[in-house]
């Protein structure tokens, strides 16, 4: 967990950050932080979007919540570097109105899935306006839209041009009129962005 997963950095700086209504998100916590996070905040549920595998840091995390009592979700489909799919959204929306909170969402660094995970959980839970809910998507939480991550931020930018701003709006252009090829060519990263992304920091 500290060396292969790059958790030495995650025990420095953990990217925690509070949203309304009993949300948290973080990068990949360590046992000792998710026994901490239970103390301080009374988490209740633990939804990992890296998905369930056979690594020893799954496994210490997957211990952790049994030894806590803590509901761990295994949540799949949300990509860091792709258009989302239409289906992953949609869980993600049922997902957020079914778990027990106060809860924590966490990826590997916490800056593009979590993020990303983040603005559907203020639209579909919090029923904020896309332009409030994608600053989730941000440099302050590690997020940098110049790579191909910054195709996130041009998913929701896609659903606002197409004059999709409120909670109700967002769904049905999700649904009725998202194209998600289309929007896969018509993004376009740099290529500075990817190389400190994909190898400098790392990210999944």
């Amino acid at each position: 967990m500290l060396f292969v997963d790059h958790g030495i950095f995650r025990v420095i700086y953990n990217n925690l950050h509070a949203l309304p209504g009993g949300l948290y998100r973080c990068s990949q916590p360590s046992p000792g932080q998710i026994r901490k996070y239970q103390r301080r905040h009374g988490i209740k549920t633990i939804v990992n979007l890296r998905g369930a595998d056979d690594t020893r840091r799954y496994a210490l995390e997957a211990q952790a919540c049994a030894e806590l009592g803590i509901k761990l979700i295994d949540f799949k489909g949300i990509l860091s570097r792709s258009a989302p799919e239409v289906d992953a959204v949609l869980r993600a929306q049922a997902m957020f109105d079914q778990i027990e909170y106060p809860a924590l969402i966490h990826c590997k660094s916490g800056a593009d899935r979590a993020g990303f995970a983040s603005a559907l959980y203020r639209i579909f839970r919090r029923n904020e306006p896309v332009s409030q809910a994608k600053q989730e998507l941000s440099w302050r939480y590690g997020h940098l839209r110049k790579s191909k991550t910054g195709i996130l931020d041009f998913f929701f930018e896609r659903s606002q041009a197409d004059g999709a701003e409120s909670p109700e709006e967002f769904l049905a252009w999700l649904t009725e009129h998202y194209e998600r090829e289309a929007l896969k060519q018509d993004f376009h990263a740099q290529g500075w962005a990817d190389v400190l992304v994909d190898r400098i920091l790392r990210r999944e």
